[in-house]
């Protein structure tokens, strides 16, 4: 459990490198997303592709499988105190992972597929990444929720077995509202953000309480 445990703090760790990898990355290096005209985001993507394809890899493929190392170690911290929660975050946190891992490797191999196509017919290759585009969006649209959903109870279970740390826990609370509340069409942008910065700080301060603290109950 203890190996578990270390293992777990790593993946929290690296979830929040990942976020900011991510938020560098897709928003101050190659913003994709900036660019109306899906044949001129082909050829975006075409000018960089290795990069976004390792971005892409980092930030969603890896991201999730880390994704799903931190909830079974959190699984294993907390199942003791409050068993019918901690299963019930689980499987929110397992899914979780796997749905960013899918949208990454659909993201990866559509954006292959387009940059090989856009060669012989930009328009068509323009026209395939909407598809690509909207699958891709669809998964990462309703991620927020299903994260959110994970911290809340993840963050409610701690809270009521005492383990971690109470100020962690009532932040996890937060973070994890906010991100139930972005699927409201009207709050989406504003809480996406509020989710994802509140997200790098709890990863971060959760990390740290893994790596240094022992199953316990902590104050």
């Amino acid at each position: 459990m203890k190996t578990l445990q270390k293992f777990g703090g790593f993946a929290a760790l690296y979830l929040a490198a990942g976020y900011i990898m991510g938020m560098i990355g897709f928003l101050g290096v190659v913003d994709v997303s900036s660019v109306a005209d899906p044949v001129q985001q082909v050829a975006l993507m075409a000018d960089n592709l290795a990069f976004l394809y390792i971005l892409h890899l980092l930030t969603y493929v890896v991201w999730g499988i880390f994704m799903v190392v931190l909830a079974l170690a959190l699984y294993e911290r907390l199942k003791a105190g409050s068993p019918a929660i901690v299963q019930t975050a689980t499987v929110f946190g397992i899914f979780w992972g796997c749905v960013i891992l899918i949208a990454g490797m659909i993201h990866n191999v559509g954006m292959q597929t387009v940059v090989d196509l856009y060669g012989k017919d930009p328009t068509q290759a323009g026209t395939v990444w909407l598809t690509i585009d909207s699958v891709f969006g669809g998964l990462g649209g309703a991620n927020e929720a299903i994260g959110g959903i994970w911290i809340l109870l993840i963050s409610w279970a701690a809270l009521r077995t005492g383990e971690l740390s109470k100020v962690l826990n009532y932040l996890g609370v937060v973070v994890g509202v906010a991100g139930i509340i972005s699927i409201v069409p009207a709050l989406g942008e504003l809480f996406i953000y509020i989710f994802a910065l509140g997200q790098i700080v709890w990863f971060i301060w959760l990390g740290i309480v893994l790596l240094r603290s022992n199953p316990s109950r902590a104050a």
